[in-house]
């Protein structure tokens, strides 16, 4: 008889409890901020219908090569959720009586059948909040603004660079870029800060552009000044230039006034490769770069919900997704740890019944509470008290149970105080 694998599956992994306090705390940190800007919960199907995923309005061509189909007994075409923004655009689309705007969190697994690097993995777990119902640049700016306050709660430094794909395709279209190339050349700009702009250049080159273009796009990605708007000026006549220099504009107000606009870089070039996106786009960093890749992402999608439905109605939406695979990374990598949640660790010393009867009203008091049931002896226990980092050690002996008090020590002080059982 072979024997059985018992390897993980590529791309997958197991997080064991000292990893998953780490990520369960993120987790909740996150959620906690969430719903502290008046967001609701949602949960969709991990399965979906294949047709639904490989939309128009969905991932993109790129991902749509990540994804994981099956089929079911009845032979339809299924697919697993690659990321949970068209499953959200399709609650919005099913359901025409929501009360907008419409504030919705989901936290949940995604799955994608591409490449693994620090962080990134096949199966994976994704934090979003997507705004419906608001076309000014409040809902940007409060995605941004809530993003800086989650990642301050988990004491992680980050920056977010954002753009507008309505100003980087309007430039693209001021140098003349064919339009059926146009999505191809945001792509290739995606890449500029990981392969460099000989290497872009080389890629625009072999794109079959006129040498004009291609001359001009590079132009635009040498000069000093493409950081400020004012640079953008002579191109407004331009519609997409005007329209996405004035949302840029726009945004940049609600930021400075919030004073957060130094953790927000304007870059120019940032394109998020996903074709759904019709306005702002942003990424976030960590402020550090000891991961490369963004640990968090977002932008404005418009059509994607009327899209679904075959209307081509315009839905203002607006969200951020965040990795909490790739943040447990960079906390990781930070030593940023995790404290034990227990509140109280008891050790029974041939008092199990007592210990327990101990335990059971220290919970009804709203305490966590871990009882030692391996029969540790007392220097097995202290040892594991200090390595688990428990606050409290509460020794419950024979002498305890006949003197019908019991001893709490401080771990962190070494202060010994006696409570009386009840």
């Amino acid at each position: 008889m072979k024997k059985m694998d018992y390897q993980n599956v590529r791309g997958t992994q197991d997080y064991l409890p000292e990893a998953e306090m780490t990520r369960r705390k993120i987790r909740r940190t996150l959620e906690d901020v969430f719903i502290q800007y008046g967001c609701k919960p949602l949960e969709t199907p991990i399965l979906n219908y294949t047709e639904l995923m490989a939309s128009k309005y969905a991932g993109g061509a790129e991902i749509l090569e990540e994804m994981y189909t099956l089929s079911d007994r009845g032979g339809r075409d299924l697919a697993l959720r690659y990321d949970l923004t068209i499953p959200f655009a399709k609650v919005v689309a099913m359901n025409p009586t929501l009360r907008m705007p419409f504030k919705r969190y989901e936290i949940g697994k995604v799955f994608r059948d591409g490449p693994i690097k620090a962080g990134r993995f096949r199966e994976f777990t994704q934090c979003d909040v997507d705004i419906v119902g608001v076309e000014s640049q409040i809902a940007e700016a409060e995605l941004m603004m809530m993003a800086l306050d989650a990642f301050s709660k988990l004491s992680v430094e980050v920056r977010i660079q954002y753009n507008n794909r309505k100003l980087l395709t309007g430039m693209l279209d001021v140098f003349s870029t064919l339009g059926e190339k146009l999505n191809k050349v945001v792509l290739i700009l995606d890449k500029l800060e990981k392969i460099g702009l000989k290497a872009v250049v080389d890629e625009l080159s072999g794109q079959g552009l006129e040498k004009s273009t291609v001359e001009f796009i590079k132009q635009f990605l040498t000069d000093e000044k493409n950081r400020n708007f004012a640079y953008y000026e002579p191109f407004a006549e331009n519609e997409q230039v005007k329209q996405g220099l004035a949302e840029l504009k726009e945004l940049d107000e609600y930021l400075r006034f919030l004073g957060i606009s130094e953790k927000c870089i304007f870059n120019p070039f940032l394109a998020r490769g996903l074709e759904i996106y019709t306005g702002t786009i942003y990424e976030i960093f960590l402020a550090d770069q000891t991961i490369k890749s963004s640990i968090g992402s977002g932008g404005r999608y418009d059509n994607a919900i009327g899209g679904l439905i075959g209307t081509g109605e315009s839905f203002s939406t607006v969200g951020i997704s965040f990795g909490l695979d790739v943040i447990y990374t960079a906390m990781e990598q930070k030593k940023i740890s995790t404290k034990a949640e227990t509140d109280y660790y008891i050790v029974p010393l041939n008092t199990e019944k007592q210990s327990l009867a101990v335990a059971q009203t220290l919970r009804k008091k709203g305490y966590k509470v871990e009882v030692e049931l391996g029969k540790k002896k007392l220097g097995k226990a202290m040892e594991k008290a200090n390595k688990e980092g428990f606050p409290n050690l509460i020794i419950i002996g024979e002498q305890e149970v006949r003197q019908k008090q019991y001893k709490v020590k401080n771990m962190a002080t070494g202060e010994e105080s006696y409570l009386a059982f009840d």
